[in-house]
């Protein structure tokens, strides 16, 4: 599994660019590779789950013109080995 960490500022073009990532996250939701999304609570970024090799983060993120919007940086990208929960 893969975690993506997400830095957030004000800019205007990444609440204009939102909507269509949303909707590109519910696909990879229902397909499988997205478990978990969402914002921190303060909105200075969000962490999202992936159930994917890195290889594969690497071309959704290509995919997904929202990880390259002003107001929108990639913070961290960890592998990530849960060991408790049903995953």
């Amino acid at each position: 599994m893969m975690i993506l960490e997400l830095a957030f500022t004000a800019a205007p073009e990444r609440l204009a660019a939102r909507p269509a990532h949303r909707s590109f996250l519910a696909r990879l939701h229902e397909e499988g590779r997205l478990l978990a999304a969402g914002p921190w609570g303060d909105d200075s970024g969000a962490l999202l789950v992936f159930h994917v090799e890195r290889a594969e983060l690497e071309v959704i993120l290509d995919a997904d013109p929202y990880y390259r919007t002003p107001g929108v940086t990639v913070a961290g990208i960890r592998e990530w080995v849960p060991v408790v929960g049903h995953i």
